[in-house]
């Protein structure tokens, strides 16, 4: 599991490989995340934006970016903790996802980031 916490905001990441997949004649390494929000701070924060930088060893990085994750845009008071789950497709059998989130402060409307950490996409590991 990978943990990061920015400004009272704990972000927890664990990911799952899924198998493989044909899309357009091409195969793919499918992973899913799940993803744990947890409002550690003394304040009322919403989720607003998410932007992810997707690696895949076999291509270039992919950059995806909006409004909110999954369709929410969840507001989490203290102690609050939302979790939710995504996945994305690899031309390769490694690769790694980073980001963050754009929040906002409900009580003083101020904008800030909270650091998604770098986490690692691989297949299981074969042995003889």
């Amino acid at each position: 599991m990978f943990q990061q916490i920015t400004k009272g905001i704990k972000i927890s990441v664990h990911t799952k490989y899924n198998g493989t997949n044909y899309r357009n004649n091409r195969m793919y390494y499918m992973f899913n995340y799940f993803i744990s929000i947890e409002n550690k701070s003394s304040e009322t924060v919403k989720l607003t934006d998410r932007f992810w930088k997707i690696y895949d060893s076999l291509n270039q990085t992919e950059i995806v970016s909006g409004e909110g994750v999954v369709g929410q845009t969840p507001v989490l008071k203290p102690n609050d903790n939302y979790t939710y789950s995504s996945g994305c497709f690899l031309e390769s059998n490694i690769g790694a996802m980073k980001g963050f989130y754009t929040m906002i402060n409900m009580d003083t409307y101020e904008q800030f980031k909270v650091i998604i950490p770098t986490f690692q996409l691989s297949t299981p590991t074969l042995s003889n």
